[in-house]
């Protein structure tokens, strides 16, 4: 995860960067040192060295995770852009890139300013861009012959006109823009509903030649939901089609003029759907068929690993590629207290742990001293509730944990945890501190 291993990123002020004894997860009375330093301390999680909670990444699913979507998505001919919203960690995108990742996906001028400053040579914003500041910010990085390739979407002919006042403003000499006309649906969140929207978005676009340039056509399916999954499945093929018809609509118009005809989607639950569909598109182009994913990185305990399950009934390639995604990220608590029978109460809370599709789920336990690694917990162990700083462990009365054992949590959707955490460590599989990760929200 290092510059020197892939030279895509500068990551040398990530790792340069200050934390001491006030940051989230690190020892107390830590005196200052540069976050590059963290993983040679010879710190472990297990042996007590960490206060708790702490949030951790392992290494060997996230290198596992990276690998796997790359072997799978190759399958399709298709590229992936992660959506980077999800850890907002230059040090994981690195990672990405190494792994052959086409670009970075983000959704605010902010991510878009945190992928520029540390070197991501490409950059999709998968969002409307609306404001003067934030459409200038993105001709600037054009205007700099070194910086990154941008794209960005737009679903109306009024956010058209503003990019292309923006390029207007440019100085002589600034990259065009490349936009992507996104499609939505009934009920969905931005996008055009109809062809005919579409056709009338794109010609916008082409229309403000040169300083915009249409490169494709992208949606958002992950927000489809059917009566079941057979439903759902259906009704998300139903709107790649409808991608895939508006790309060949424009495409016949003569409106796209780069060498390929990008066409992007794919959150974290339909990537298989996406890439199969994709792959079939008859333009008059090469396509670029680019899968934005995030979550697949560091998987989950329960939600996205629920729909990876979905992936690998409904998609033989998913099960042909060797291994399967992990969960690689864990929030590690301590029983504080054992109040009443069949109640632990934790110490960690809504200000660590993502709550927001699912309660936490308690996944396994150590004491120091009794165990050598730590001990699965099975379903009768529940997160029922969090307070700011408790979580309370439902468990049978007879439960053996007591005051100082520790309690990993698993999670649903990484997004909603990596906020709450300036700095997660990456850990071993002994659970040794190997590294550090600074995230930028």
């Amino acid at each position: 995860m290092t510059t020197e291993e892939n030279g895509r990123m500068d990551l040398e002020a990530v790792r340069a960067s200050r934390v001491d004894g006030g940051t989230k997860g690190l020892p107390p009375g830590l005196g200052g040192m540069a976050l590059g330093e963290v993983g040679r301390q010879g710190w472990s999680l297990l042996a007590g060295d960490l206060p708790l909670p702490a949030a951790v990444l392992r290494k060997s699913a996230l290198d596992n995770n990276s690998a796997w979507m790359r072997a799978f998505l190759g399958r399709f001919g298709a590229v992936l852009a992660p959506h980077g919203k999800t850890t907002m960690a230059p040090q994981l995108f690195d990672l990405q890139l190494a792994d052959g990742a086409w670009a970075i996906t983000v959704a605010t001028v902010q991510q878009f300013e945190v992928c520029r400053r540390f070197g991501v040579p490409r950059i999709l914003i998968a969002n409307q861009v609306v404001g003067r500041a934030a459409i200038d910010a993105l001709f600037a990085a054009l205007a700099d012959p070194t910086g990154p390739e941008v794209l960005v979407l737009a679903d109306s002919v009024e956010g058209v006109r503003a990019l292309a006042e923006g390029a207007g403003r440019a100085p002589a000499g600034t990259r065009p823009l490349d936009v992507l006309v996104e499609g939505g649906y009934a009920g969905g969140r931005t996008g055009q509903r109809s062809l005919d929207g579409i056709a009338e978005v794109a010609r916008a676009v082409a229309e403000a030649a040169p300083g915009l340039r249409l490169a494709g056509i992208e949606g958002y399916e992950g927000n489809i939901h059917g009566a079941d999954q057979a439903e759902t499945d259906a009704a998300v093929d139903a709107f790649l089609d409808f991608l895939v018809t508006a790309a060949e609509t424009c495409d016949a118009a003569g409106l796209f003029t780069g060498e390929r005809i990008l066409l992007s989607a794919g959150g974290s639950g339909f990537f298989d759907l996406v890439a199969r569909r994709f792959a079939r598109a008859a333009l008059s182009r090469p396509v670029e068929l680019v899968v934005r994913s995030g979550c697949y990185l560091t998987h989950d305990s329960h939600h996205f690993e629920a729909m990876f399950e979905a992936v690998r009934r409904r998609t033989p390639e998913a099960v042909e590629t060797p291994g399967r995604l992990e969960p690689a990220i864990e929030i590690w608590a301590a029983v504080q207290s054992t109040p009443e029978p069949g109640l632990a109460l934790l110490t960690a809370g809504k200000r660590d742990i993502s709550y927001d599709i699912e309660m936490p789920f308690a996944i396994k336990w150590f004491r120091a001293g009794h165990h050598d690694a730590p001990v699965p917990l099975d379903a009768d162990y529940r997160i029922a509730a969090l307070n700011d700083q408790h979580a309370y462990l439902r468990a049978p009365a007879d439960h053996p944990l007591r005051y100082g054992d520790m309690v990993c949590l698993g999670i649903s959707h990484p997004c909603t945890t990596f906020d709450k955490w300036d700095v997660l460590c990456v850990v071993d599989d002994a659970y040794r501190v190997v590294d550090a990760v600074r995230t930028y929200f």
